[in-house]
């Protein structure tokens, strides 16, 4: 099913709370990167009640934000090495990152993975970023402390339209924006990334 269809953000928030449903587990935090950031500020309004905090990493899900150029290229990325090293160069601020070896991994993934991803985002793409758009309303109903990581070049998700404008519709949340970071926070800035959630997502934190 493409990730636009009507259901598609409502589908992966009622299968991940499906899925710890079925693991028998009550009470839960929620850590998502990009899409999966809406997809965890979508479970937390959905289910206020059982996630006790968010983490949404380079998020979408911003109303009003825009389809920038880099997440086109990212979505229509062709598999092969060509279309790999053109990914990972968008997604990260230091190019030295981006490897032979990460490029060669990355290909693998996308020729192996290559049929499934091109259904998910099909032309036009600015659709697909409409469908992952959270409401104003569903923000609302976000109860659970919200923490936004996010770098200051991150050229997928910028900034400016992706974080920011959810600071005004989230009723507990704070934004930690790392400086010479892209959009992927967790391989750039591996040992802040790791203490940030470790302090957001300890049991004693106080609120």
């Amino acid at each position: 099913m493409p990730a636009g269809s009507r259901g598609g953000l409502r589908l992966w928030t009622e299968q991940a709370a499906g899925l710890m449903a079925a693991l028998g587990i009550e009470y839960y935090a929620v850590v998502g990167h990009s899409m999966g950031g809406a997809v965890a500020l979508a479970l937390a309004a959905a289910r206020p009640q059982q996630v006790t905090r968010v983490v949404a990493v380079s998020t979408m899900g911003a109303p009003g934000a825009p389809l920038s150029a880099d997440l086109d290229a990212v979505w229509s990325a062709p598999a092969g090495p060509i279309g790999a090293r053109d990914m990972l160069s968008r997604l990260v601020l230091d190019q030295a990152l981006v490897t032979d070896s990460a490029v060669e991994a990355r290909a693998t993934a996308m020729r192996a993975g290559e049929a499934a991803f091109a259904s998910l985002f099909p032309p036009p793409r600015a659709r697909w970023v409409d469908e992952l758009t959270l409401s104003a309303q569903t923000l609302a109903a976000v109860r659970a402390p919200v923490l936004l990581v996010h770098g200051a070049e991150d050229r997928v998700t910028p900034l400016e339209t992706a974080a920011q404008p959810l600071l005004e519709h989230l009723a507990d949340v704070r934004l930690h924006v790392l400086d010479r970071c892209g959009h992927v926070p967790a391989i750039e800035h591996p040992e802040e990334f790791r203490h940030l959630l470790s302090c957001f997502l300890s049991p004693d934190r106080g609120h």
